[in-house]
């Protein structure tokens, strides 16, 4: 069982940047791989981005070069460093983590971009 919390969102203008932060309790974070998904209203959350186990990451193509997923196995902590934010980056933010068939979601963080 893991046990996630997200934090770190906020309002902040197009261009600006914004650090997410998910933390992990219950069982042993470092075998699990992680992700951000996002949710914008009237729409499917979808997969931001994908650390695994190994630290392999993976990025959908709206946000490569701009996102950035880390991990820090020795605090259970996964962060999501966002920068040149957009307004299409508005959604909820969510803190994935997964191990087999087994899945465990954050309540997730709302991000606005807006000026």
């Amino acid at each position: 069982q893991v046990h996630l919390v997200e934090s770190g969102g906020g309002l902040v203008q197009p261009g600006g940047s914004l650090r997410l932060s998910c933390t992990a309790s219950g069982s042993i974070f470092r075998i699990y791989g992680t992700a951000w998904y996002r949710q914008a209203p009237g729409k499917q959350r979808e997969l931001v981005a994908v650390i695994a186990s190994s630290s392999n990451t993976n990025y959908a193509d709206s946000v490569k070069g701009r996102f950035t997923i880390s991990r820090d196995n020795a605090k259970n902590m996964v962060y999501l460093q966002m920068n040149s934010l957009k307004p299409e980056d508005t959604a909820v933010y969510y803190c994935n983590a997964y191990l087999g068939p087994n899945e465990y979601w954050g309540q997730g963080t709302q991000v606005t971009v807006s000026s």
